[in-house]
């Protein structure tokens, strides 16, 4: 498999878990290089369902290691959650195959409230965010006042400098109407989650040039997807980080002549959590996946917006990310329908466009132009290889290829591990 750059081309949620959990049987180590516990991946193994939000997917088999990068923030207390979450269902979690960076930001109460704060304070113009507190973090990582891991590692300075940052924040909390933090609590619970990830915590950069000189194959797990970067996507309508290929440089430390290959990861339709533009929004489309059971978000909860298949979106993702393969999911959740639509450009006024325009007014302007392709109304779930799917459901992941210029490699039409078509 050698290095490979795992992105997701669409606003997120494209059933990269699901992707990352099968490709790590044949890597080494899977790498998280952005992002907080506002991601979340869903894999199901052996019929348990696990929920994961800061640990890479690869925890879940065993001999694998596992780096949370330098570009993740991380929330302590909830990072030792997860793990004693993980433990109890017999997943094993320890030094050996979990590694965090040192350099890491992390998220803190503060971090929490004034996300909160400043989203309820937006009213009609709000994002979307899951106010898990990573915008502010981020902030504080640019404007170059943020705490790190290396810093809860030294407890006496971590504290110094929380007092600091929680007597600064505290105001800002009160001119909002906020209630203010208590210093002593969030030192307390952080200090305690600091001794628990203490074993786990160094400097993830030389670990991961020692294992390139080794010649161990690398997965980079991306979270959120190429439209939530906080360059590339629909800004403001976006995450806190660069969800895209080159983050997972820059989140990591490994530099980009060492990576092999970029798979993008798309569903067969579209689907966004949050506000924002969104093209090929159709309600009879998400009523009817949501009557399924499908689409809602692992993290929050929360329904997700469906639409079209947007080839136009994909594109772009592929220029930005350079993806050299394609992984197709949710193939199965498109079985019933008689004829499928994909969106080829957008009119913008008297226009016709190829590429998303950058600024979101024009994109929420923006109306789709589709083709219709016929439907195959078979169930898919249990095809094995490409020869087993309906001929529909083929020409279906064979136009998708051709429309975003790039290799189909991966069919997914369920969400266990045997459910995935490889080309």
């Amino acid at each position: 498999m050698s290095n490979t750059i795992l992105v997701g081309a669409q606003w997120g949620d494209e059933g990269k878990g699901k992707i990352i959990d099968f490709l790590t049987e044949t890597a080494d180590i899977v790498v998280r290089s952005q992002g907080g516990n506002n991601a979340g991946h869903t894999v199901i193994v052996g019929g348990t369902k696990y929920i994961l939000h800061l640990i890479p997917s690869g925890i879940l088999r065993p001999g694998k290691k596992c780096v949370i990068g330098n570009g993740v923030v991380i929330d302590p207390v909830a990072v030792a959650k997860e793990i004693d979450g993980l433990r109890e269902k017999k997943i094993k979690v320890t030094k050996d195959n979990l590694l965090i960076s040192d350099c890491a930001h992390l998220v803190l109460p503060y971090h929490r409230v004034l996300d909160e704060q400043r989203e309820s304070k937006k009213g009609k113009n709000k994002i979307g965010t899951t106010k898990r507190g990573i915008g502010p973090a981020y902030g504080d990582k640019a404007a170059r006042i943020g705490l790190r891991m290396g810093d809860l590692m030294q407890p006496a300075l971590f504290s110094e400098k929380l007092a600091q940052r929680i007597k600064e924040n505290n105001a800002v909390l009160k001119a909002l109407g906020a209630k203010p933090l208590k210093f002593a609590e969030v030192n307390a619970a952080y200090l305690e989650a600091g001794k628990k990830l203490a074993p786990f915590v160094g400097n993830t950069v030389v670990y991961l040039h020692e294992a390139l000189r080794q010649k161990k194959e690398m997965l980079f797990e991306g979270a959120q997807g190429t439209f939530l970067d906080i360059d590339h996507g629909t800004y403001p309508y976006v995450t806190s980080s660069n969800t895209t290929a080159g983050g997972a440089c820059t989140g990591s430390g490994v530099a980009p002549h060492r990576i092999d290959r970029v798979l993008g990861v798309m569903k067969a339709y579209t689907t966004r959590v949050g506000e924002g533009p969104f093209p090929t929004e159709n309600a009879e489309f998400s009523d009817m996946l949501h009557g399924m059971g499908r689409e809602f978000g692992a993290t929050t909860g929360r329904a997700r917006r469906c639409g079209w298949f947007d080839a136009v979106a994909v594109r772009y993702a592929g220029m930005i990310n350079g993806i050299d393969d394609i992984a197709v999911t949710n193939l199965d959740g498109l079985d019933t329908l008689a004829t499928i639509k994909i969106c080829t450009h957008y009119k913008i006024g008297k226009k016709t466009v190829d590429v998303p325009p950058s600024d979101f007014q024009q994109l929420r302007d923006a109306k789709p132009v589709y083709i219709e392709l016929p439907g195959w109304q078979k169930p898919t779930h249990e095809a094995k290889k490409f020869s087993d799917l309906p001929k529909n459901a083929r020409s279906y992941l064979q136009t998708i290829a051709k429309l975003t210029g790039a290799k189909l490699t991966i069919a997914s039409v369920g969400p266990n591990r045997d459910q995935t078509i490889v080309l």
